[in-house]
């Protein structure tokens, strides 16, 4: 199946801000959502607890960021989004939620140009719009030079599986998550989503990448069903 295009995705995001505006539900047709909010979050300030600068991408209506406020205020925050819709609430709320100070830029992440780096990059539900290996390492390479030194990356998004066995018991674990939440008719609707826009990469694959493209430490936080929540830290130098 021919991939949905970056512009059909933009259009698709800048009508449906609602319902990425929920800080409780998150991203609902994702499992285990908010438990991903809560362990960047954590993780993030953990590692860099004096840190005073975020980029988020692909930020969406913004709830990562938000829930980084919530933990430490006055971070100065560069949002970057496909949609202008998105990018908008998501800058209010931030603004709300006590940043600093709010940068926006409407751009596909593969071709953001920024000439800083900081100390907390995230990417919720973002990066399973790459395509082909090489998008896949331009887009990491790219964002080990976002962050600053000693600084750290963490995303939360869809995965695939290295074992189709196991692809294919995963795939089964979501389809009972969204049926859940809005039946079989939501179920598949969020399939064909899939289908039609994204492109995962296992988190084997991506945890390996991140070593190659430069960073110096990499864990996994959490895993359930095709979602998976882990980062990566920038060595000093």
């Amino acid at each position: 199946m021919t991939k949905r295009t970056v512009q059909q995705i933009k259009d698709r995001f800048n009508s449906d801000v609602e319902r990425f505006s929920d800080l409780d539900k998150g991203q609902e047709a994702a499992v285990d959502s908010t438990v991903a909010l809560g362990l960047v979050a954590s993780a993030a300030l953990a590692v860099n607890p004096k840190a005073q600068s975020l980029l988020d991408l692909g930020c969406g209506a913004g709830n990562w960021t938000v829930k980084l406020l919530q933990q430490r205020p006055g971070l100065d925050v560069t949002l970057v989004d496909l949609a202008p819709a998105m990018l908008k609430r998501a800058q209010e709320r931030a603004l709300a939620a006590g940043a600093a100070s709010v940068t926006v830029l409407e751009s596909d992440l593969r071709e953001v140009n920024l000439d800083r780096a900081f100390d907390i990059v995230v990417a919720s539900a973002v990066l399973h719009h790459l395509r082909d290996d090489p998008d896949w390492h331009r887009v990491f390479s790219k964002i080990f030079q976002l962050v600053a030194p000693g600084g750290s990356f963490w995303m939360f998004d869809l995965v695939d599986h290295e074992i189709p066995e196991v692809a294919q018991l995963m795939l089964a674990s979501h389809g009972r998550h969204l049926e859940s939440i809005g039946g079989k008719e939501y179920r598949d609707g969020i399939f064909g989503i899939i289908e039609r826009e994204d492109t995962p990469r296992p988190v084997t694959y991506q945890l390996d990448l991140l070593r190659e493209v430069g960073f110096t430490r990499v864990d996994l936080l959490h895993k359930n069903s095709r979602f998976a929540v882990f980062g990566a830290v920038k060595g000093r130098g």
